[in-house]
């Protein structure tokens, strides 16, 4: 399976860039994790706040993979715990499917990004840094696939003072 992580915003501080690497290095075996970055529409050209977002709009549809599940980051989807990310991770996982989570710029992501997701998905009710969240979302997803990657860990203990 891979993970794809479509972000608008480039030329990240390196702390940035070095937290999302170090948790995709982190990923289980079975999971890719790609960052695919979009580059932001400038801010001194004059256009209006929906103009902009509609240029990252085409941006982002252009960049994302055919028939990938896409989720989209917005403050008003869904809201998972760790646990409940992880199981529909396993969901996501066992439909076949790569998977693309789909995250906004400075303004967010414009509606016609929102209406082609399969599914909303808020990582807090804060408004959060968008470089930020790529290091959030990566060390979520990590935390995540880790207990249902394709392998079993037995632990076992044993309690010296019984012999």
């Amino acid at each position: 399976m891979k993970l794809w992580l479509a972000a608008v915003g480039h030329k990240m501080p390196a702390w940035i860039t070095a937290g999302f690497t170090e948790y995709a290095k982190r990923m289980a075996r079975e999971v890719q994790i790609e960052l695919i970055e979009i580059k932001p529409e400038p801010r001194t050209t004059g256009k209006s706040v929906t103009q902009m977002m509609e240029a990252e709009a085409q941006r982002i549809l252009a960049a994302l993979p055919k028939d990938v599940l896409r989720i989209a980051l917005d403050e008003r989807g869904a809201h998972f715990s760790t646990k409940q990310l992880a199981q529909q991770m396993k969901d996501w996982m066992g439909s076949g499917r790569d998977v693309a989570f789909i995250i906004g710029g400075a303004d967010g992501l414009h509606e016609s990004v929102k209406n082609s997701a399969q599914q909303l998905l808020a990582l807090s009710i804060m408004t959060l840094p968008h470089g930020l969240v790529r290091v959030l979302l990566a060390e979520q997803l990590n935390s995540c696939i880790a207990p249902t990657a394709c392998c079993t860990i037995t632990l076992i203990i044993v309690n010296d003072a019984a012999r």
